[in-house]
């Protein structure tokens, strides 16, 4: 009888354990995800949060000035600042092949971005309003994301994304500092030498990616 009894004990408890387990999956709020091949892109893009005021400088301010007013973002692969860009060769979203080379004599912008990134997503206005005030002529921007081809190229019918954007599922295949990237987004501005400027990590909004490439 007690051993009957201990036994009914036990499966009580087991049960109230499930019950509240099952209750504190239902109750806790999703984290957010990538977005899978399966999930409808959205087709407007949120407008930005507002930022810090844009830093009250020169119009050609320096880099450290330019760094030492950086709220959303901090300078990375700082010894990499001053070297040649490593060359790579990639393919579009619409089938059109870059070599970084190529683009001597034009600033570059290289940026590491994925759709599921929410500082990403709020980068992108920034982005494209910068590809509308700079002619392609003086300037490349190059948008390098990890994620299915075919989710980055319907993301990017849907948010009008208006410079070239790459679809690298294997980055790490990419030449160091790129295939070294830890957190997104992340930017590299190459100079008009083809020497890298100035490697950030984190969010860049408009003001300051015209600070960087005016910067001498």
């Amino acid at each position: 009888m007690k051993n009957k009894q201990f036994i009914a004990v036990i499966l009580t408890v087991a049960v109230i354990i499930a019950v509240v387990a099952l209750s504190a999956l239902k109750s806790r709020a999703p984290s957010e995800q990538p977005i899978s091949s399966d999930t409808p892109v959205p087709e407007n893009i949120p407008d930005p949060v507002k930022l810090a005021p844009e830093p009250d400088i020169d119009s050609a301010p320096t880099l450290a000035e330019i760094i030492s007013t950086a709220t959303t973002w901090q300078p990375a692969f700082t010894f990499w600042t001053g070297k040649p860009a490593p060359d790579f060769t990639l393919t579009d979203i619409t089938g059109n092949t870059h070599t970084l080379s190529q683009y001597r004599g034009k600033d570059v912008l290289i940026i590491f971005w994925a759709t599921w990134c929410r500082p990403c997503l709020m980068e992108i206005p920034h982005l494209i309003a910068l590809r509308n005030i700079i002619d392609h002529d003086k300037l490349v921007m190059l948008a390098i994301s990890n994620e299915n081809p075919q989710l980055v190229k319907t993301f990017a019918a849907n948010a009008k994304l208006n410079y070239t954007v790459f679809a690298v599922p294997d980055t790490a295949a990419l030449p160091e500092p790129y295939n070294r990237i830890t957190s997104i987004p992340s930017s590299f501005f190459i100079d008009r030498d083809g020497k890298i400027k100035l490697a950030t990590a984190g969010l860049l909004s408009l003001g300051p990616i015209k600070a960087i490439l005016a910067a001498q």
